[in-house]
């Protein structure tokens, strides 16, 4: 288990420049824009308009902070994504256009890349001690805000927006909340190859 500290994430402007980006964990470490095999990341978006592409990438959105945004993906209906709705999963490489419900927002973005990697993206919501554990290649518990304790010898405390980095041979985590607590859970799997 490695914790990722809020602090200690790295900013980037947006690929297409229109804001900042702050990368939580990408992998491999280092990876430019170009070479992900897998990005999680947050952003606050300001005002709409389109969406970086990035191509043979897909990508799942979720609100952490503000009223929401409604996504205009080409090929699809107009979709809502609030910090109360499900994480919207699209292609990152189709056009993408977005509207801003009402102020900015800060939004929750992972993206692996397609036929390398897939991902889920799920929020829990914990209120008692729960037991946390992944076969996943890399799962990722992102507390939204804070108050969380992850149980065991040495107890470590989470903060708001620190993140834990689990890798499939994770022993089970239980995460122990101070009070009501959001989480996201991130699962990335690597593909497997064609025989």
């Amino acid at each position: 288990m490695r914790i990722l500290r809020a602090a200690e994430y790295r900013s980037m402007p947006w690929k297409n420049g229109g804001g900042v980006t702050t990368e939580i964990a990408v992998s491999p470490a280092g990876a430019a824009l170009d070479a992900f095999d897998w990005r999680v990341s947050m952003a606050r978006v300001e005002s709409g308009g389109p969406f970086s592409g990035f191509a043979g990438v897909d990508r799942t959105l979720a609100v952490l902070e503000g009223e929401g945004v409604v996504l205009d993906i080409a090929g699809r209906s107009a979709a809502t994504v609030t910090r109360a709705s499900a994480p919207l999963s699209f292609p990152a490489d189709v056009p993408t256009q977005a509207a801003l419900i009402a102020g900015p927002i800060i939004d929750l973005n992972v993206m692996t890349r397609r036929g390398r990697m897939t991902h889920a993206v799920e929020r829990v919501v914990i209120s008692a001690p729960t037991d946390i554990q992944s076969a996943a290649d890399a799962t990722l518990i992102l507390s939204l805000d804070g108050g969380i304790t992850v149980a065991g010898a040495a107890p470590v405390r989470i903060g708001p927006r620190d993140t834990l980095l689990l890798r499939p041979d994770a022993m089970k985590l239980r995460l122990e909340p101070a009070r009501t607590a959001s989480l996201f859970v991130i699962r990335i799997d690597r593909v497997a190859a064609n025989d």
